[in-house]
């Protein structure tokens, strides 16, 4: 897409001729921006740069100082998400992938939850494969946050339209649910070796499978690849890979400095070097420690590329890049 047909200039206007709100603000992964009083409406012009879209929320404020969280009533885009619908506006040339309308091939589920050890519980495991397959051991995909990743970003429809139409052999995808998301994604030891000696060998699959996760799920992803050797290749999401210079702000998160630690241990040793697809989005605080990411791995050897895409920290924007990075990445990993 061209940069004139990005969103570029926006203007938000919230009606309020009886004075119901005391103040009001956008709310998105952009810099929260207070709006301006001008008549019977609160205005607020932005500049969104190279974005394709912005997913946001108004916070009215009102006199007695009490806060909702609200969708946009003028707003004619809706976005799920991980914590409930956004509003969206799109640039003039923005357009869904093609892959959405394609007809998929039939697929079947079954539930696994095998025992982590170490993890004092069971990881959940759906595993999805084309109906009829069987027992045939076929090419595996494991994503973490896997029923979220599913229902938000389409990925099981992706796979069965790549599929379908010829793009890819038949794969799997093993979807992993999250359990204690923020303990198990955050550098976890005990998580990675129970991903790589209990989890994966419950689902069985001929070759290395491909990991993928998105945010603290692709730090997961490479710390388990790197402490195990586990996977064929790497497709690895707007990852947590915080570093003090970039990310202080993210330091009141529960495992921040574990996290650190370990990205400053994945800089020096990341495992076995394999082809690794990194994508983030344009406008996105983790932009900066992708890019240092992606250059400590290609050091290392590994076919590192990131993709950075006209679009923040979302499921919707994660789902535009499958195609064509992903189905790159899986087509050369398994012919």
């Amino acid at each position: 897409m061209t940069a004139d047909t990005r969103i570029d200039r926006v203007t938000f206007r919230v009606p309020d001729p009886d004075h119901r709100y005391a103040a009001v603000r956008l709310r998105s992964d952009l810099p929260e921006a207070d709006f301006f009083r001008e008549g019977d409406d609160w205005m607020l012009e932005i500049d969104v740069g190279p974005l394709d879209r912005l997913e946001y929320l108004l916070e009215l404020e009102h006199p007695g100082g009490e806060r909702e969280l609200v969708g946009d009533p003028g707003a004619p885009h809706r976005a799920p998400g991980a914590f409930g619908e956004k509003s969206v506006v799109l640039a003039p040339g923005y357009e869904p992938p093609g892959w959405l309308g394609a007809e998929p091939v039939p697929g079947e589920t079954i539930e696994l939850a095998p025992r982590g050890r170490g993890l004092r519980g069971t990881v959940p495991v759906t595993v999805w494969s084309p109906a009829g397959s069987g027992e045939e051991t076929l090419p595996l995909l494991v994503t973490h946050d896997g029923p979220e990743y599913d229902a938000l970003s389409s990925l099981t429809h992706y796979a069965g339209a790549m599929i379908a139409i010829g793009e890819l052999p038949s794969f799997k995808v093993a979807m992993l649910g999250p359990g204690n998301r923020d303990e198990w994604y955050s550098g976890s030891a005990h998580y990675a070796r129970a991903l790589a000696t209990d989890v994966l060998p419950a689902v069985e699959s001929a070759v290395l499978p491909v990991g993928m996760g998105a945010s603290l799920g692709a730090l997961a992803m490479l710390h388990a690849h790197a402490r195990r050797g586990v996977f064929a290749g790497l497709f690895l999401q707007s990852g947590s890979f915080f570093v003090p210079r970039h990310d202080a702000h993210e330091s009141r998160f529960p495992r921040y400095r574990r996290i650190v630690r370990v990205v400053r241990e994945l800089y020096r040793d990341a495992g076995p070097p394999v082809p690794a697809a990194l994508t983030c989005g344009v406008g996105e605080e983790n932009l900066a420690n992708n890019r240092l990411m992606a250059r400590a791995l290609a050091t290392q050897g590994f076919e590192a590329t990131l993709h950075v895409n006209p679009d923040l920290h979302n499921y919707t924007g994660w789902r535009d890049t499958f195609q064509p990075h992903l189905t790159r990445l899986l087509a050369r990993l398994w012919g």
